[in-house]
């Protein structure tokens, strides 16, 4: 073996640089028993070759023809190492180096076999070994694989190669053998301090330094409160330890490997917590190059291309172990992800420290919608008990029901449909007033008022959790560093330099790796390459909208044909209304609910063809196209029955018919409210239970027991000791790989229009969505923490895009329940009744004043009852509507209440949409952004880093400075300068260093 030269890992991967044995083991540790070398043919593995002998300008693969040695760690077959020997089951099988991430992928020979004196392991590490220059290292130990089909033989290359570039990077890499006819393997990778530490400075991680610094309350009063409030909640406070003490806090400064005096390392090991260690990892893996893949860029490429299947960070151990060692995922399933605990607070710390802060921002934003929910449940339930406490007294329901006033009413169809008593839905009348009376519109406007506060409060708290998880330093610089090229932009871009550029150009493509970040900005695919996309984007959008109104409009039909193929029948006659509305509802929710799926995937597909450049603009994309597509399907329905339903109705003697004999359905002698009322509860009830229940707790249980039954088929090779006790890796690579929060928040988004979109017409529905969430988190909490595997943690400041959903949402809730109250509900007319009609200031008079008459000699031949039973000769009939008597001038012509009536219902609509907007902006400008505490914390925090860093340079220039003074010889100078720049493992008093800290020019 060659004598393995000073290890030099640079600022970036890709650079050249010498690997040496030490990185093997720990403690500058040889080969010892056990280990073994691997021979990788040329043929196989053309692309691995020194790192000493490269070019540095070359990318790494693709030059060298010769056989090249890797030392692997091989465990003896010998001296099995049995599992219960393990110390970690989240670290390499040396029981030292933490596994940092994971690369999974399928495998499978058309025959292996092994040569003479063959060794019968599983398990192989490769490290950051010496480049072998004797090919005869390997001795009797090398395995010669067997023939492999054309595309698995490219995808073995493409992985060794890219498994290379990453110990090139600098990472450690632990993989098992592949001696069995097919399989799954796995490559553990850790990150050393010095690559974490390099990659730490790269992505500015902001880490804790020594200082810390007191956080003081507001006032003496706030103090005191804040203490009483403490005191009360502490039963509801889950039991975990605070990762954000209230009191003392860190000073907070992006990590520099020539500032290292600054920060307090203890312990290197433990310095990064693991969510930050797979970041890290993660980061280097997006970004590491592999040529033989087309110069595809990153693992999510690799991915894409099915050549590792996954690729995931570890879950700390498993969560229902029986072993009393405590970690952070079962510390969450305990006191977060249980409905045991339904009734306390979320860990929010806790749940940033593990899932990182893109997840930890969800999850309190879903804890401070719920809490608001509870005061607009309790004033939802007052509006409601208010109906019912005032039912009796509501004139209007009394004098429909008086069957004394014998208002006979005109067929509400053709033929088969008999002229009836008003009396008749004496029940729909009083069902309506419960949720029809003048509280309605006062809860209107205090939920306008309650969306504007909620934002305005998660502003706030979104400002208190940036400054205690120091997110306020992230600008755009750092987050554009982090933003890489989605592999189909990637593909799109190389497809058009193929079709535009000669043959040269292409050689020079794939001697250059196209690493976009490193390129200027500019897109590189105009708008004449993405005008396709964007117009099948238009025309699919357009026919997902006309497909989901042409379903409401068969919907309609439905109710029309059945209403009137029931009343032929005498027996279902009396309970048409209530089957007709029941089953449409019905069909209403099973057809949003298959909707729902097949627009998520739509919109997914037509994201995917405008090619977005980063995973960010398609989120954003994604987000959008679904809301749109998913806002339609569920509230067109609603919208209809609230808006459309009964104004085009017509009058008796001129009906408007859909079909022939068929006319337009109309509203109920009670108004539409109720009906309203009813398609709002079911829709809003049903996607919440059958989502939660089917979708989200039995649709991944059916994909978990599926895999299972497929790993049980392919287990006929698998070794029974494994199978026993398997490893972290095996236990979550059996888990549902996790795909975004897109559809959490798009659930809550949609529920959140369902409570303030029509509240009027539902106060309930801030109760049922309380009870939904409470449920809802506990649900979530689980699937992330037993159900998923572990998601990269991503920083982020904010929720991004969802935010200026929720605000549009907040705003249009304004219009509808404005249009609501004046269209929909009879709180208009009666106003207008009362204080402009009635004799005594009261509503008494108020039903007959809505009704008109109709000469019933003047219907048309053939729509004429056919058979009445009704009990007296008719001669007028009466419908709901203001038009002018038989015996006007101009019968059944609009009257002057009809327009008096319209234009008070506009004027309504003005004021109260101008109203609510003045309150919502007058709550907006009120309740600051930022909190005035968090605020003056920030720029105590700004003074007292600065201070920080002065007394800290001074004392590390004081400490330069005293060997220079104590020894008049010139060569001290120069050992104090050594001194200054010592390695970690013999620091000087009062600063930190490693091996890695010394700066890099790059």
């Amino acid at each position: 073996m060659a004598t393995p030269g000073p290890r030099d890992i640079p600022l970036l991967p890709g650079s050249p640089r010498r690997l040496s044995p030490q990185a093997g083991a720990r403690g500058g540790q040889g080969p010892k028993h056990g280990q073994q070398y691997l021979r990788m043919p040329s043929p196989r593995a053309p692309g691995l070759q020194s790192s000493s002998s490269r070019d540095p300008g070359q990318p790494c693969g693709g030059e060298s023809a010769r056989s090249i040695s890797v030392i692997n760690n091989y465990l003896d077959a010998n001296e099995p190492v049995p599992s219960e020997a393990r110390l970690s089951r989240m670290h390499f099988h040396d029981n030292q180096r933490k596994v940092d991430y994971v690369l999974a992928y399928h495998y499978r020979k058309r025959g292996a076999h092994l040569a003479q004196g063959s060794l019968g392991h599983s398990l192989a590490v490769i490290s950051n070994g010496e480049m072998g220059k004797e090919p005869h290292a390997g001795g009797p130990g090398d395995i010669e694989l067997g023939p492999l089909d054309a595309l698995e033989e490219e995808r073995k290359e493409q992985r060794e190669e890219f498994e290379h570039n990453l110990m090139e990077a600098g990472l450690e890499l632990e993989k098992d053998s592949e001696n069995k006819s097919q399989g799954s393997i796995f490559v553990r990778i850790h990150a050393p301090w010095q690559v974490l530490a390099r990659e730490a400075e790269f992505l500015k991680i902001k880490v804790p330094t020594k200082k810390m610094y007191e956080i003081k309350a507001g006032g003496s009063i706030a103090k005191k409160l804040s203490v009483v409030l403490q005191k009360l909640s502490s039963p509801l406070q889950p039991r975990v330890p605070e990762h954000s003490n209230n009191k003392m806090k860190n000073l907070s400064y992006p990590f520099s490997r020539e500032k290292m005096y600054l920060y307090n390392v203890q312990e290197k090991d433990t310095f990064f917590d693991n969510a930050t260690r797979s970041r890290i990892v993660h980061e280097i893996l997006k970004r590491t190059a592999c040529t033989r893949a087309n110069n595809t860029m990153g693992i999510n490429s690799l991915i894409a291309n099915n050549v590792y299947e996954a690729a995931y960070p570890l879950h700390d151990g498993e969560y229902d172990s029986p072993e009393d060692d405590m970690n952070d995922r079962k510390l969450l399933y305990q006191e977060w992800a249980r409905y045991g605990v339904f009734y306390k607070f979320q860990p929010i710390d806790l749940i940033r420290k593990y899932f990182g802060e893109k997840i930890g921002l969800y999850f309190a934003w879903l804890g401070l919608y719920t809490s608001f929910l509870i005061p607009s449940s309790v004033i939802g339930v007052i509006v409601f008990l208010y109906g019912c406490a005032t039912i009796e007294e509501d004139i209007p329901s009394r004098e429909m029901c008086d069957q004394q006033n014998a208002f006979t009413m005109c067929p509400l169809c053709d033929k088969s449909c008999d002229y009836w008593n008003l009396s008749s839905a004496c029940g729909t009348a009083r069902a309506s007033h419960l949720f029809d009376n003048p509280a309605t519109v006062f809860f209107s406007i205090f939920m306008a008022l309650w969306a504007t506060m909620f934002l305005e409060n998660w502003k706030r708290l979104q400002m208190r959790l940036g400054y205690f998880w120091d997110l306020t330093g992230i600008e755009e610089e750092e987050e554009r560093a982090q933003e890489h090229s989605r592999p189909e932009y990637e593909t799109r871009v190389r497809e058009k330099m193929l079709k535009e550029s000669h043959k040269s150009a292409v050689q020079k493509l794939d001697t250059n790796t196209t690493e976009c970040d490193d390129e200027d900005d500019e897109d590189k695919l105009t708008w004449k390459d993405r005008f396709p996309g964007y117009l099948m984007n238009f025309a699919s959008i357009l026919f997902m909208i006309a497909l989901t109104f042409s379903i409401v409009f068969g919907v309609i039909v439905y109710r029309i044909t059945t209403a009137a193929a029931l009343s032929l029948n005498k027996a279902t006659r009396s309970n048409v209304r209530v089957t007709v509305t029941a089953t449409a509802v019905i069909i209403n929710l099973v057809v949003i609910l298959i909707l729902d799926e097949i627009y998520g995937a739509v919109a997914k597909w037509l994201t995917k063809i405008e090619v977005p450049k980063t995973e960010q603009t398609f989120e954003e994309r994604l987000i959008l196209k679904a809301f749109l597509l998913k806002f339609v399907n569920a509230y067109s329905p609603i919208f209809y029955v609230a808006f459309f339903k009964g104004r085009f109705v017509g009058r008796p003697g001129s009906y408007v018919y859909v079909f022939d004999g068929y006319r337009m359905e109309e509203c109920a002698p009670g108004g539409c409210l109720m009906e309203l009322c009813i398609q709002l509860s079911i829709i809003m009830l049903g996607k919440q239970l059958i989502q939660n229940n089917i979708f989200e707790i039995g649709v991944p249980k059916l994909k978990k027991l599926f895999r299972k039954l497929k790993d049980e088929t392919e287990a006929g090779e698998t070794d029974s000791a494994h199978s026993k006790h398997p490893e972290q890796w095996d236990l979550d690579y059996s888990l549902e790989p996790y795909t975004g929060l897109t559809p959490e928040y798009m659930e809550m988004i949609i529920q959140f229009g369902f409570v303030t979109l029509f509240v009027a017409s539902f106060p309930l529905a801030p109760v049922f969505a309380l009870l939904n969430n409470v449920i809802e988190v506990r649900l979530d909490a689980k699937k992330f923490v037993t159900e998923l595997r572990r998601p990269d943690a991503v920083r982020t400041k904010d929720i991004g895009i969802w935010f200026d959903i929720l605000s549009g949402i907040g705003k249009f809730s304004v219009i509808s329940n404005a249009f609501v109250i004046a269209i929909t509900s009879d709180f208009i007319p009666r106003l207008v009744y009362q204080y402009s009609y009635s004799h005594n200031g009261t509503l008494h008079g108020f039903v007959n004043h809505t009704l008109s008459f109709f000469n019933v000699s003047q219907l048309k031949e053939g729509t004429q009852p056919e058979n009445s039973q009704f009990d007296q000769e008719v001669q007028f009939c009466r419908f709901k509507d203001y038009r002018e008597p038989p015996w006007a001038p101009n019968p059944y012509e609009f009257s002057k209440q009809y327009w008096f009536v319209l234009s008070a219902r506009l004027a309504f609509v003005i004021i109260f949409q101008n109203l609510v907007m003045f309150l919502s902006v007058l709550v907006d400008w009120m309740i600051p952004d930022i909190p005035t505490d968090i605020s003056d914390q920030i720029k105590k925090e700004k003074s007292l880093l600065v201070d920080f860093f002065l007394k800290e340079e001074h004392e590390k220039l004081k400490l330069m400075d005293e060997p220079v003074l104590r020894s008049p010889a010139g060569g001290d100078r120069s050992r104090s300068r050594a001194a200054s720049s010592a390695p970690s493992g013999q620091s000087q008093p009062g600063s930190v260093m490693s091996s890695g800290s010394q700066h890099t020019n790059v």
